[in-house]
C-alpha cells in the first residue's frame, strides 16, 4: 500500500450549538454540544464516487470496511492506495491492486450506497459477496456473565456520545471480555463500517475468535457486514430485526439482542453461550 496522507486540519467530532431548553414550563437559552455530520467522497479508481455521510474520524477505516462489505477486498494488501487528501479531507482516494476498469465496474454492479442507511438507495441487495464464503467454526464459547459485563464496559469508553448523546458504536471484545476496539458514529452502519475497517488494516480478520458489540438495534445490514467481518458472536444492546435473525442462522452467527445486565436473548445458534459462569474458551 502506498503512502497515507493524512488530513492537515483537526477533526471534530462534536461542536457546540445555541438551544433553547424548556424544563417544567421555563425557558432558557444554554449551549449544546451536537455530534458533527459531514460527507465524505470515496473514490475508487474506475467507479463514480460514493458519497456517505459521517462523523469525520477514522475516515480511511470506513472507507476499507465499506468495500469490505461490499466484497471488493478481503485483506489490507488489496489497496494499492487509501489516502485522505491533504488538501480535502473529506476525500478519500482509493487505488485497488489489480486492473482498475474491472474493479469500477464490479463496484458499479454492487450499487454502493450513498448514505450510512446502507441499503437505502441501494437498487438491491447485494447478497453475491457473501457467497463462496467458508462456513464458519463451531466455537468459541463464552459465559453469559461475560457477555452480560459488556454494554457498561462500552459506556465507559463511548466519549463523543458522553459529549453528544448522538452516536452509535460498534466494539471489538476479545474473549475475555476486554475491550480491543470502539468506534462511534452517527450512522449505525458507519460504525460498523469503521470497526471492520480497522481490523482490516491492522490485519485483525477473521473476527472468529472475538465478540462484537453493537450499541443499538441489529439490522440485516449489520449482520451482513459482521458476516463480512466473520464474526462467530454478535451481540446488540437493543432488538434485532427478522431479517437479521434469519441471515445469523444461515451464516452461522450467534445473534444475542437486548444485552442488559444479567439478561438477554439468543436468537441464533445458542450453543456458543454457556450457561454456568466460565471462562472464555477458545474454538
Amino acid at each position: 500500500m502506498s503512502a497515507d496522507f493524512v488530513a492537515a486540519s483537526p477533526v471534530r467530532s462534536a461542536i457546540e450549538v445555541e438551544v433553547v431548553s424548556m424544563q417544567g414550563n421555563a425557558f432558557s437559552a444554554r449551549d449544546d454540544r451536537v455530534a458533527v455530520e459531514q460527507a465524505l467522497e470515496i473514490r475508487v479508481a474506475g467507479a463514480d464516487p460514493v458519497i456517505t455521510m459521517r462523523t469525520p474520524g477514522h475516515d480511511r477505516e470506513l472507507a476499507a470496511g465499506l468495500l469490505l462489505s461490499e466484497g471488493l477486498v478481503r485483506h489490507a494488501d488489496d489497496f494499492h492506495t487509501l489516502a485522505q487528501l491533504i488538501d480535502q479531507p473529506d476525500v478519500i482516494q482509493v487505488v485497488l491492486a489489480g486492473e482498475g476498469t474491472e474493479q469500477g465496474q464490479v463496484l458499479q454492479r454492487s450499487s454502493l450506497s450513498t448514505s450510512a442507511c446502507g441499503v437505502c438507495g441501494k437498487s438491491k441487495l447485494n447478497l453475491e459477496s457473501m457467497r463462496g464464503l467458508p462456513p464458519l467454526p463451531e466455537g468459541p464459547h463464552v459465559s453469559a456473565e461475560l457477555l452480560s459485563a459488556l454494554p457498561a464496559r462500552l459506556r465507559q469508553r463511548q466519549a463523543v456520545f458522553d459529549r453528544t448523546g448522538g452516536l452509535h458504536a460498534a466494539a471489538l471484545f476479545s474473549l475475555q471480555g476486554e475491550l480491543e476496539a470502539v468506534r462511534e458514529d452517527v450512522g449505525r452502519h458507519n460504525a460498523m463500517d469503521k470497526l471492520n475497517g480497522w481490523a482490516l488494516l491492522e490485519q485483525r480478520l477473521p473476527l472468529s475468535d472475538r465478540i462484537v458489540l453493537l450499541s443499538g438495534r441489529a439490522s440485516f445490514e449489520l449482520i451482513q457486514k459482521c458476516v463480512m467481518a466473520r464474526a462467530t458472536i454478535v451481540c446488540a444492546i437493543s432488538a434485532p430485526s427478522s431479517y437479521a435473525v434469519a441471515l445469523a442462522e444461515e451464516a452461522g452467527i450467534t445473534l444475542v439482542g437486548f444485552l442488559r445486565e444479567g439478561r438477554f436473548n439468543i436468537y441464533s445458534n445458542p450453543e456458543r453461550i454457556l450457561r454456568a459462569p466460565a471462562l472464555a474458551q477458545g474454538a
